[in-house]
């Protein structure tokens, strides 16, 4: 998920409670990913596959607590963006974060529409193969919510809630009952692809976590927060970790490798076949649709909302803060978002659309595991917690690199070359040095949003 729209705050609105801050998190990760991600994860960590998700589940821990302190003590709408600032004071630094942060939700609404456009074509009929359908429904929903976003139409809080509950308990019932018709003999042994597998496969997939990083970005809407913003980053990712890693239980226990291989792209809906039939089929994909269509729509505001902000810090051309009048969206944003996203999805595959998004946002959350560790003694952190968390992800991202270069060279050139691109355009940008007031007052105003 994203950097979506925080609830604006007045006076007499109700604060965000636990609860509410629990289902943000989980929202934001359960978006999607996990309905195409799965069977690539099993792909390369085989048998291994649900410690591959325990794997990425670590890491997003250890990144939420860096999360966490940094909110706490830069309040700010601003997230990542600002954290970056505070913590190396060179404004070109938060900049490239902040470009990695643009180009990586652009990667995740394309894993949304690509997750879309297949489980929307198989439902048709097409068992996959269609690729012109394929290509025509991930185009539709694209064009679609920028229709929604451009006019405004944004869904409510308790909708949000109630999808985030639906396809939640979908995945536990999915869950709940394929444990009793798991074959053993399908999940061991459990290394049978070798342990390089699992550190690959939690690589590949870690796109799959993307999303808890919003929490903190609501930090002014929330009951608490300096009790509530640590527990309901924690409790967000523990739920998350649980559905990942029994969803591929039973999937591993329900499929032949030949079966995974041939319906990578939507396995866990052929998943649900053995136990649920048919009907748990259309089930899965019907949450799958529901499930991505509103990450699509989230993510894009999110996003374009970034591209605003950045804008706004001069990161950004000027153009990307351009607003209607009438209701204060972000429209040229919302359009190069979604053009970005456009041609991504219909040149690439589902291996290089995961793979850029899983790398981005590994490089982000090392930036930020660093930052914590950089600022430590301010934001009253154990070393160990953000170090272990840069490692952790400077190695699957180094892990994912390798794997790259052994099967889609082409690809990881293209990735590198994305990334020193936008590095050294920023890099030539000339700016201001970052203030040495890092109040989170201070902090707060220069981040958000205002008016252009």
């Amino acid at each position: 998920m994203s950097q979506r729209q925080a609830p604006a705050s007045n006076g007499s609105e109700e604060k965000l409670s636990l609860k509410e801050t629990i289902a943000m998190g989980v929202g934001g990760m359960v978006g999607g990913g996990i309905f195409s991600v799965l069977g690539l994860a099993i792909a390369q960590a085989g048998h291994a596959a649900p410690i591959a998700f325990a794997l990425g589940g670590i890491i997003a821990l250890l990144t939420g607590m860096s999360y966490a302190r940094l909110g706490l003590r830069y309040r700010s709408s601003g997230g990542s963006f600002t954290y970056l600032e505070r913590a190396f004071r060179n404004p070109n630094i938060a900049a490239i974060g902040g470009w990695l942060l643009l180009i990586g939700y652009v990667g995740t609404l394309s894993l949304y529409a690509y997750t879309f456009g297949v489980y929307g074509s198989a439902m048709l009929g097409g068992n996959g193969e269609n690729a012109a359908m394929h290509h025509l429904l991930e185009t539709l929903v694209i064009l679609s919510f920028l229709g929604i976003n451009l006019y405004g139409v944004k869904a409510s809080g308790t909708s949000e809630l109630i999808i985030v509950t639906v396809k939640v308990l979908i995945l536990f019932l999915f869950a709940a009952i394929g444990l009793f018709y798991i074959k053993p003999e399908n999940l061991f042994p459990v290394f049978n692809q070798g342990y390089a597998g699992v550190i690959m496969g939690a690589a590949l997939i870690f796109v799959a976590y993307e999303g808890f990083e919003l929490i903190p970005n609501a930090i002014n809407e929330m009951e608490a927060p300096e009790r509530n913003l640590l527990r309901g980053i924690i409790w967000s990712i523990v739920i998350t970790i649980t559905i990942y890693v029994l969803v591929s239980i039973v999937a591993i226990g329900n499929l032949l490798p030949e079966e995974i291989q041939k319906y990578k792209e939507y396995a866990l809906a052929v998943a649900a076949k053995p136990f649920l039939g048919q009907a748990g089929y259309m089930l899965i994909g019907l949450a799958a649709l529901f499930s991505t269509s509103s990450a699509i729509n989230a993510t894009m505001f999110g996003t374009a909302r970034l591209g605003m902000v950045m804008a706004t810090e001069r990161a950004l051309p000027r153009a990307f803060g351009f607003r209607r009048r009438s209701n204060n969206i972000p429209w040229f944003s919302l359009l190069v978002i979604s053009l970005a996203t456009l041609l991504f999805i219909n040149l690439a595959n589902l291996t290089i659309i995961s793979s850029f998004a899983s790398s981005t946002f590994l490089m982000i959350f090392a930036l930020i595991n660093l930052a914590a560790w950089r600022l430590q003694q301010k934001i009253g952190i154990r070393n160990w917690i953000p170090a272990s968390g840069l490692l952790l992800a400077l190695a699957s991202w180094l892990g994912l690199l390798g794997y790259l270069w052994q099967t889609e060279r082409e690809t990881l050139l293209w990735i590198l070359l994305t990334y020193l691109v936008f590095s050294l355009v920023e890099l030539m940008i000339p700016r201001d040095p970052v203030p040495e007031d890092d109040t989170p007052e201070s902090s707060d105003k220069a981040s958000k949003p205002g008016a252009t």
